[in-house]
């Protein structure tokens, strides 16, 4: 055999196995495919129920806020805030950082932002007065509001010291 023909020979051995070497790496990598975790989570819903459920959701951690819409209301509308009983309190310092002064017409709620103005109607007798929310409470399961010596005086709810009463947002 002449040296061309061995040249040959060897070129096409060596092509050969190029084409060996890409078709086993191409079924390696379809291999890898396969396993892929999105494979064996697929895999592992079928079989372990409790796995899936501790994976966070992948949507959820994309958004981890929800997306809502704020509806604003009419400010001269009145807003009904709730019924329920009321008490009467003294304080050395509220929520918004005044000094409690039993003296003025304030109150403390749960959720109102500083500054809302309430009437607080006593529901037995019809007496009403309004105040100011600065402070947060009450504390005390099935109470609504929590109001200051002076508006407990003019509902006439101090000897009582707790009263039914309808909340409606002034403004």
């Amino acid at each position: 055999m002449s040296r061309i023909a061995r040249a040959e020979s060897g070129r096409i051995s060596l092509a050969s196995s190029c084409r060996l070497l890409l078709a086993i790496v191409g079924a390696a990598s379809l291999a890898a495919c396969a396993q892929s975790p999105v494979g064996r989570q697929k895999a592992d819903l079928g079989t372990n129920r409790q796995a899936a459920v501790q994976r966070p959701h992948r949507v959820a951690a994309l958004h981890p806020r929800p997306i809502s819409r704020v509806r604003v209301p009419d400010r001269d509308a009145k807003q009904t805030a709730s019924h329920g009983v009321a008490s009467f309190y003294s304080d050395t310092e509220t929520a918004s950082g005044e000094r409690f002064d039993k003296n003025e017409l304030t109150a403390a709620h749960p959720s109102l932002p500083f500054g809302t103005k309430l009437r607080v109607t006593d529901v037995s007798s019809g007496r009403f007065v309004t105040v100011r929310v600065n402070d947060r409470g009450p504390y005390v399961r099935g109470r609504v509001v929590d109001i200051s010596p002076s508006a407990a005086e003019a509902l006439g709810m101090v000897d009582k010291g707790i009263t039914n009463v309808r909340l409606d947002v002034v403004r």
